[in-house]
Parts: structure tokens; C-alpha cells; sequence
């Protein structure tokens, strides 16, 4: 398992309540290839959230530390990766910071989406306004200065 411990006394209420948000939508979601969450346990300072715990890390360092992957085991990753995504949608969750460093691997190599801190749900036929994400995966045109 793994826990996250959030001191309450140091965020604004705005973050606060992203949090609650993050732990709603995790309690929704039980999938092979997203992190599970088990408990949730609430004092006057701290909130603990136990999660299910990836032992093989980051994809982004199993990457790095082994460079290229055969053709068979990316295909592998990458259908475990739109698993998550479309369970996710299907439960009208978008992640909305979908990055290497948020799929972690478990003990066999099997993708875990994790890091819902920026998800929300949403209406199908409705967009989302809100801008978030990681700055150095965003598409270019985010960036562009419009006259």
C-alpha cells in the first residue's frame, strides 16, 4: 500500500476541495489498470489516503532504464493504457494529466493509471474550461499569443 498524507492546515480550501473531488472520483473507479483506492481516514489536521502501491514505479524510469521495448510489449502497455483512459470515460472521468510519470507499473509490469488530482467529471456534448495539466506536455498551440 501506499499513503498519501495531505496536512489540510497548509492548503487554501480552493485545493482542499480538489482533493475531496480527487477522492470521489477514485472511490468511483475499479479497474485492472488504475490505482485502487482502499481508505480514506480523516483527522481535524491531516487526511490519509491509502492507496494500492505500483512496486515497479514510474514508466518514464522503466523507459529510461531500459530504452527501446519490443514492438509487442509497447502494444502491451498501450492497450493497458487505453483500457484505463476508456473505463474512465466511460464513467464520465477525464484524467487531464496524462503523462509517464502518472502510469506507474505494478510487481508483474502491468500499467496503473494513477494521479487523479487534476480529474473531473464531465457531461458528454459539454467541454471543460478549465486549463491544468503539466506545462511541459501541453500542446504547443496552449501557448500561443492570439492578436
Amino acid at each position: 500500500m501506499a499513503v498519501k498524507i495531505v496536512d489540510k492546515t497548509d492548503i487554501d480550501p480552493d485545493n482542499l476541495q480538489k482533493i475531496w473531488r480527487e477522492i470521489e472520483i477514485m472511490r468511483q473507479l475499479a479497474h485492472r489498470h488504475i490505482i485502487q483506492l482502499y481508505q480514506v481516514m480523516e483527522t481535524e489536521t491531516f487526511i490519509h489516503i491509502v492507496m494500492e502501491f505500483a512496486s515497479n514505479g514510474e514508466i518514464f524510469d522503466y523507459v529510461v532504464s531500459r530504452g527501446r521495448t519490443s514492438e509487442r510489449e509497447a502494444a502491451l502497455k498501450f492497450s493497458q493504457i487505453l483500457s484505463a483512459v476508456n473505463y474512465c470515460h466511460n464513467n464520465r472521468v477525464v484524467h487531464r494529466d496524462l503523462k509517464s510519470e502518472n502510469l506507474l507499473l505494478d510487481a508483474e509490469g502491468n500499467i496503473k493509471l494513477a494521479d487523479f488530482g487534476f480529474s473531473n467529471r464531465f457531461m458528454p456534448g459539454f467541454a471543460l474550461s478549465t486549463w491544468c495539466g503539466s506545462p511541459p506536455y501541453a500542446a504547443p498551440e496552449l501557448f500561443e499569443v492570439r492578436g
